[in-house]
């Protein structure tokens, strides 16, 4: 079992606790998530699924990338 990410928490929040996060989700398609200034800003309203729907990336996508690297979305 990997570590547990609620998506329920803004993408800041998760930034903070996991900061490897940054890399998993630019990786995948969220490059403005290694600018500071978009983290701090849109970074603290905007969650994974909301993020995922303006992108235009299936979630299922985002939790096999997350999964591959050792974590668990929950809903």
């Amino acid at each position: 079992m990997g570590t547990i990410i609620d998506l329920s928490k803004n993408v800041y929040e998760i930034c903070k606790e996991y900061p490897e996060v940054v890399d998993i989700m630019k990786d995948l398609g969220f490059e403005s998530i290694t600018n500071p200034a978009m983290l701090n800003t849109a970074g603290r309203f905007m969650t994974i699924p909301k993020g995922a729907a303006i992108k235009n990336i299936p979630m299922e996508k985002i939790k096999e990338s997350f999964a591959a690297k050792g974590y668990e979305l929950k809903e």
